[in-house]
Protein backbone atom coordinates (compact mmCIF):
# COMPACT_ATOMS: atom_id res chain seq x y z
CA UNK A 1 0.00 0.00 0.00
CA UNK A 2 1.15 3.51 -0.95
CA UNK A 3 1.45 6.26 1.91
CA UNK A 4 -1.30 9.19 0.98
CA UNK A 5 -0.32 12.59 1.24
CA UNK A 6 -2.55 15.50 2.01
CA UNK A 7 -3.73 17.30 -1.50
CA UNK A 8 -4.42 20.95 0.32
CA UNK A 9 -6.88 23.28 -1.29
CA UNK A 10 -8.41 26.55 -0.98
CA UNK A 11 -12.43 26.95 -1.17
CA UNK A 12 -12.86 28.68 -4.54
CA UNK A 13 -15.26 31.06 -1.88
CA UNK A 14 -11.62 32.73 -0.81
CA UNK A 15 -10.93 35.77 -1.66
CA UNK A 16 -7.25 35.07 -1.53
CA UNK A 17 -6.34 37.58 0.86
CA UNK A 18 -4.16 35.22 2.63
CA UNK A 19 -6.98 35.07 5.96
CA UNK A 20 -7.37 31.45 4.98
CA UNK A 21 -7.77 27.60 6.17
CA UNK A 22 -6.71 24.68 3.80
CA UNK A 23 -7.95 21.26 3.44
CA UNK A 24 -7.19 17.97 2.33
CA UNK A 25 -10.54 16.03 1.59
CA UNK A 26 -8.15 13.37 -0.70
CA UNK A 27 -7.66 11.59 2.83
CA UNK A 28 -11.34 11.24 3.59
CA UNK A 29 -12.14 7.78 1.92
CA UNK A 30 -9.23 6.07 3.17
CA UNK A 31 -8.84 7.43 6.83
CA UNK A 32 -12.11 8.94 7.27
CA UNK A 33 -10.50 12.32 8.62
CA UNK A 34 -10.34 15.77 6.58
CA UNK A 35 -6.99 17.48 7.70
CA UNK A 36 -7.22 21.43 7.85
CA UNK A 37 -4.40 23.78 8.41
CA UNK A 38 -4.09 27.66 8.02
CA UNK A 39 -2.44 28.55 4.94
CA UNK A 40 -0.04 30.93 6.09
CA UNK A 41 1.45 28.45 8.26
CA UNK A 42 1.94 25.74 5.93
CA UNK A 43 4.46 23.72 8.25
CA UNK A 44 2.49 24.51 11.19
CA UNK A 45 -0.26 22.20 13.07
CA UNK A 46 -3.02 20.42 11.38
CA UNK A 47 -6.30 19.59 13.06
CA UNK A 48 -7.57 16.18 11.60
CA UNK A 49 -11.38 16.85 11.52
CA UNK A 50 -13.80 13.47 11.27
CA UNK A 51 -15.53 13.08 8.00
CA UNK A 52 -18.90 13.24 9.76
CA UNK A 53 -18.07 16.27 12.09
CA UNK A 54 -17.01 18.26 8.59
CA UNK A 55 -19.72 17.25 6.49
CA UNK A 56 -21.86 18.80 9.63
CA UNK A 57 -19.67 22.04 9.87
CA UNK A 58 -20.07 22.36 5.89
CA UNK A 59 -23.85 21.88 6.04
CA UNK A 60 -24.29 24.30 8.85
CA UNK A 61 -22.17 26.91 6.79
CA UNK A 62 -24.51 26.37 3.96
CA UNK A 63 -27.54 26.86 5.93
CA UNK A 64 -26.54 30.01 7.64
CA UNK A 65 -25.96 28.12 10.95
CA UNK A 66 -22.82 30.36 11.34
CA UNK A 67 -23.93 33.99 10.21
CA UNK A 68 -23.14 36.57 12.37
CA UNK A 69 -26.36 38.12 13.80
Amino acid sequence: MTEQHPQWFTSSYSANGGNCVEMAVNLAPSYGLVPVHDSKCVDGPVVAVRTAAFSAFVAGVQAGTFDAV
